[in-house]
This record gives structure tokens, sequence and C-alpha cells, in this order.
């Protein structure tokens, strides 16, 4: 199945092609264009050329458009899903929810796209304002570069896509290399919900030709990335005085008093640990227990980690599939021997067959084994023992990540002290560092990133700010 670049509202056929593998078994799912630079340089063109239109589009008509996608979505849903499945090795259960997800993220679109405003500055707080009125008001920023990662191809793209076309925006995006089918289908969706031609630009192919191009153009107004720490420093050192919106992962962490009832907890942590492989960016890497609580909970973690089913993503009773590549799996076995070698023990998992890596549970891990100091980003979890919740929170917060983290605790003082000392861009009370909704502010500090995703958030961060200030002294 031959693909096109999405230019201009054209499906373009690209010069050269490369071959799009199944992470799961190798097999040839689709040609995909790699673009040129003249191809990319053609989309931004294209965008900018769009901006006065989008700009001038009204409220209600953007609206009407994202909802119109949601209800093409509805339609396609399996397709979608099958899509996310094929391509991302994402079991197909998991994809059906990213699915769903995603047309409540454009949903939420819609309707934030009806309810962009400003505000009244009270001018006659201060002498000198008095008989004049002030009030803001928020405006497009214009071509925005998108660049989004495999792991969520379709409701990462929502993210950036859904926001921008509601602020008034213009959209060149560079989905992720082996996960370019959802965006593809998401682009054919927007044409036949009659988005203006420029609005949105897919672009395909090698990342640096692309990102370089997209970041480094001055008719680029902002970008917004998510993906590897490494890329995103590139990008915030490339892009000068432009907007940035960065989500970098993280080695998120949760902390388990001792007074919770493990039985409550166990499926809910399991599956925050290894959803998707544990290719989240906020997936549970990190487990830091009470000692008087420790080994029942490993217990319990270890029983229903072995529950788990291993193989193809299009099977509907599979809980885990394939990495996104053979590196992966090799970095990550290496890293599982790093952490043996400097004391931890492996009490489940810890094997690969193929792409598959088990999943993989830790004990006694050193705070510098790669494990927990850096982002794994494969089914690996380390679990802890702590001596009290201080040293918890010590613990979730050595690191150079910030994303979220998570704490079970029955005491309000000890989660609100939590609350307060954690070191992330967001907390959850009595639930995983997983948690995740369409509309919520969602980044971290520290290197996890900058700025907020979150439909309302995003087109804050994909606006600006005008002050209009009328003088009736005149």
């Amino acid at each position: 199945m031959k693909k096109h670049l999405f230019i201009n509202g054209e499906w373009v056929e690209g010069t050269t092609y490369n071959d799009l593998l199944s992470p799961y078994n190798g097999e040839k799912i689709a040609e995909v264009p790699v673009a040129t630079r003249d191809e990319v340089d053609h989309a931004i063109m294209a965008a900018h050329g769009a901006v006065p239109m989008m700009t001038a589009l009204p409220l209600h008509k953007r609206a009407h458009i994202l909802e119109r996608v949601c209800q093409l979505l509805e339609e396609r849903k399996e397709e979608a899903a099958m899509i996310i499945a094929t391509e991302a090795a994402k079991p197909i259960a998991t994809a059906r929810e990213e699915v769903i997800r995603t047309y409540q993220t454009y949903k939420f679109a819609a309707e934030e796209a009806k309810r962009i405003h400003g505000e009244i500055i009270p001018m006659g707080a201060v002498p000198n304002g008095d008989g004049r009125i002030a009030y803001t008001l928020r405006e497009p920023i214009g071509v925005i570069g998108a660049i989004t990662p495999f792991n969520f191809p379709m409701n990462l793209v929502a993210h950036k896509v859904g926001p921008a076309i509601a602020a008034g925006n213009t959209v060149v995006l560079k989905p992720a290399r082996q996960t370019p089918l959802s965006a593809l289908f998401i682009a054919k969706l927007f044409e036949e919900a009659g988005l203006p031609k420029g609005a949105l630009n897919v672009v395909t192919g090698n990342g640096n030709t692309i990102g370089t191009r997209i970041v480094k153009d001055p008719r680029v107004q902002m970008v917004t990335f998510t993906g590897s720490p490494a890329v995103g420093k590139s990008i915030h050192h490339l892009a000068g005085l432009k907007k940035v919106t960065l989500e970098l992962g993280s080695n998120s962490g949760v902390i388990i008093d001792r007074d919770v009832d493990i039985s409550n907890i166990i499926t809910r942590c399991v599956t925050g640990a290894f959803s998707y492989q544990g290719q989240v960016c906020i997936s549970l890497q990190r487990i830091y227990v009470h000692k008087e609580v420790y080994d029942a909970f490993v217990e319990r973690f270890v029983e229903e980690t072995k529950k788990l089913k291993i193989g193809n993503p299009l099977d509907a009773d599979v809980h885990l599939s394939a990495l996104i590549s053979t590196k992966d799996v090799e970095r990550s076995l290496e890293w599982i021997e790093e952490a043996k070698s400097h004391g931890a023990k492996v009490v489940a998992g810890g094997y690969a067959e193929g792409n598959m890596l088990y999943p993989t549970v830790l004990v006694d891990v050193p705070s510098q084994a790669k494990v927990s100091c850096q982002e794994a980003f494969a089914p690996i979890v380390l679990i802890n023992r702590v001596s009290s919740i201080e040293d918890a929170i010590q613990c979730v917060n050595d690191s150079q990540f910030g994303l979220q983290a998570g704490i079970y605790t029955n005491n309000i003082r000890t989660a609100m002290n939590a609350a307060n000392e954690l070191k992330v861009g967001g907390v959850m009370i009595n639930d995983i560092p997983t948690y995740r909704v369409d509309h919520m502010p969602y980044g971290g500090v520290k290197e996890s990133g900058t700025g907020r995703e979150g439909v309302k958030y995003a087109i804050e961060e994909m606006t600006e700010m005008k002050l209009i200030v009328i003088n009736n002294n005149y």
C-alpha cells in the first residue's frame, strides 16, 4: 500500500519511499514517502499561505470542522484501531482505548474553539487608569510545527492538531517514522470534514531533515514536540525566540504508604507499569513501598504480572506485544543486566522472545542504575523498600525528570505533604502517575519539558495575548 504526503490539501506522491515494517513480525505494512527538503518547504509555504484564511475562520466554523472529524472517527473507529495496532504493535484493546481518547480530544477541541476569549482589565484600580477601558484578546499564533511520537500515534497528534485548529492556526505535522499511518488517516478525516487547504500538512520521513527544517524556518511561529529529552533540547536550542512546548518523558514513581490495602491497588499498579509495553511517558517505572507492607506488595505484584498475556497485538486478549524496535529490546536487556551488576534482583521477566520483552520486575535497585535514573520506556518496573514516606518522596525527587508522580495513602496530611513536596508537574493522590485524561493540564518540570498540553491549556500556548486600551478621556 503506497502512501502519499498531504500538502496544501492534496495527496502528493513522494520522490522516494521506505518500507514500513510491523514491529511484531517484520512484515511489510506500507510504503511511506520520505519527504525531501523541497517538499517540507512546500508544506511550510502552504501552511503560511493559509494563515489569513484560518485566522478569519469564525469560531463556530472551526468547531464544526472538529465536530465533523469526531463524527467521521466514530464511524471508522475500528479501522482506526487496526491502524494503530498494526503499525505500533499496540494491543488491539489498548488501541481501541486510544481511538476513544482521540475522539474525546477532538471533541474537547471543538468545545474549546467556542470558548477562546480574553478578559476585562479594571483600569480604575489605579488613578491614571480613570476613564479608560482595557481588555485582552487571544489571537492565533500562525504556523505551528508539530512533531509527534510513536507511542500514541493518533491521540498525541490530536493533542497538537486539535488545539491548533481550534485556535485558528495552521499546522505542519511530522509524525513518528514508525507510525505515520495514523497521522495520514487523521489528515484524510480533516480533508473530508472540510478543513481549508493548507491548514493541515503531513510530511513523513527522516526526523533530522523534516524536524530541522520545521524548527528553523522563520515562517513557523511555534514548535510543539513530544519525544526524547535529547531531541527536545536540540529543538529548544534551534528554535530561538519561537514558542516551544516540549513533553519529554519521565521515570515516574508511585509511593505506597503502610496503611494501604494492597489488594485494592495491585492490578492498577501492574497496568500502570506494563500498559503498551511500558512505552508511555508516564509509565509507572519506580515503586517505593513502606517496609511494613513491602513483602506482601512484591509478592502480589509478581503474581499479577505473571498473569499477563504476551503475543500478537491483533489478538483481543493480549496485554503486551512487541517493543517498537529491536534496538529498544537490546537496550532494555542491557539495562536489566546493568542493574543486576549493581545488586538488583529480577523477580519476574528479564528476558525477550524476538521483539517481545517479558514484563520485568526488579527489586533492590540502586538509584544510579539506568532502569532507575533514566527513562526505560519498556515493560520494566522496580520496587524498592523505604522506611518512611519522607524517604520515598526524596527517592521520587531524586531524578532529572518530573512529569507525574503518585501516592497511595489513607492519611490526608501525608497526601497533602506529598502533593506539596513532590517536584513534578502533576501529583496523583491514591492513583498511579500513569493517569491522564485529555482535558487536564499535562506537562512536567526539570528535564520532563516545558509548557502544558491538555486542550484548553494547549490553546493558551498556541495563541498570543493582545491588550486593547480605549481612552475615553480624549
